[in-house]
């Protein structure tokens, strides 16, 4: 019986020294991989902050009219609007002030290029999962600073109405080296159904593999017309199982703006009340700073133009896809995005440098 008992105590031992082996591994790579976390977020923060000091950036939204650029010096041109648009994942409209942390975050961000002077636009798309300075504030919305954070939670620690957007368009100026953006409008993905089937539904082709989980219609090859909850459905999926697949939801989105937009076109063309009519119904879905007429005018002057909005059009914000132990991130690249904000939204000045001192 003894003999038993300490052969009993022996395994018992074994077992607790392989248990606290095991946990002095995990506790190691925690510490290793919490370490290493810290080191690439303060890298990432002085690299935000670099940047802002190379652009002369006070910390606060600032007008950048002129930049100096690899020896060429270039003025904001003042044809083109940049104009903040979001999707903003919160159910029904955005008429309620909401409190801070419940009134959604915006899954997709979109910063639009408008030449007023030619009726055209470009689009620069930025990942929800972008690494940068935001606004943080309490449940009492008391402003608490600013960290490094996903540009998502941008809108979430507003209202969830125009002091979340403002929040979003400084941490975007931010972002874009102190860039000014002249009007944003955030729409609720409620509003989808509606500005989908009023333009007779979107006609997209399916080029992910798996999509039939969420709607057997959407197979892999196939053309589909989305109509109704089919628009959202298609537009925010994404396998959360899945390392970055917000990226890959974002290609996704341009294939839906460019199908969008076409069939914008085609029932402009025959129905002279379809923006106005289609705005007014998505108005209590809409949280914007710009008047009616001027968005009005936007969007007759874009869908009257002669421009056929393709892929090219629309960029991806340059950077890297980064993967932590709890979320996806992603590392805007610096120097990569300064020339397509120069291309975007300034002109080269003709006659040099001196120009202007």
């Amino acid at each position: 019986m003894r003999r038993r008992k300490n052969i009993r105590f022996q395994n018992c031992k074994k077992r607790m020294a392989v248990v606290l082996a095991l946990a002095s591994v995990l506790t190691a790579f925690f510490l290793y991989r919490t370490g290493q976390l810290y080191l690439e977020k303060r890298a990432l923060a002085e690299d935000v902050l670099q940047w802002h000091q190379e652009q002369d950036f006070d910390g606060e939204e600032s007008k950048i009219d002129r930049i100096e650029y690899q020896g060429k010096l270039f003025r904001r041109n003042t044809y083109v609007k940049a104009i903040l648009c979001m999707g903003i994942d919160r159910p029904g409209s955005l008429e309620e002030t909401m409190v801070a942390g419940s009134g959604g975050q915006a899954d997709a961000i979109f910063l639009v290029a408008q030449d007023i002077a030619r009726d055209k636009v470009k689009i620069l798309m930025i990942p929800r999962d972008t690494m940068t300075e935001i606004t943080l504030t309490d449940l009492s919305g008391n402003v608490l600073g600013r960290d490094i954070q996903h540009l998502a939670l941008g809108y979430a620690y507003g209202d969830g109405r125009d002091k979340s957007c403002r929040y979003m368009k400084e941490a975007v100026s931010n972002l874009l080296g102190g860039l000014a953006i002249d009007g944003y409008m955030a729409i609720s993905m409620s509003a989808l159904p509606i500005m989908n089937d009023g333009v007779g539904g979107v006609t997209v082709t399916v080029e992910e593999q798996g999509m039939e989980r969420v709607d057997p219609e959407f197979i892999y090859g196939k053309t589909v017309t989305l109509k109704g909850t089919q628009a959202e459905a298609y537009i925010r999926y994404r396998d959360t199982g899945q390392a970055q697949s917000a990226l890959g939801r974002a290609e996704r989105q341009k294939s839906y703006i460019e199908g969008l937009l076409q069939a914008a076109k085609i029932k402009s063309g025959t129905d002279d009340s379809f923006v106005s009519g289609l705005l007014k119904e998505m108005e209590p879905y809409m949280v914007t700073d710009m008047t009616k007429d001027r968005y009005m005018d936007m969007a007759l002057a874009f869908l009257g133009g002669g421009q056929e909005l393709g892929v090219t059009d629309m960029l991806t914000l340059p950077g890297k896809a980064v993967e932590t132990p709890i979320y996806d991130e992603y590392h805007p690249d610096k120097p990569q995005i300064q020339p397509i904000i120069l291309d975007m939204f300034y002109r080269e000045e003709t006659d040099g440098m001196d120009k202007g001192k």
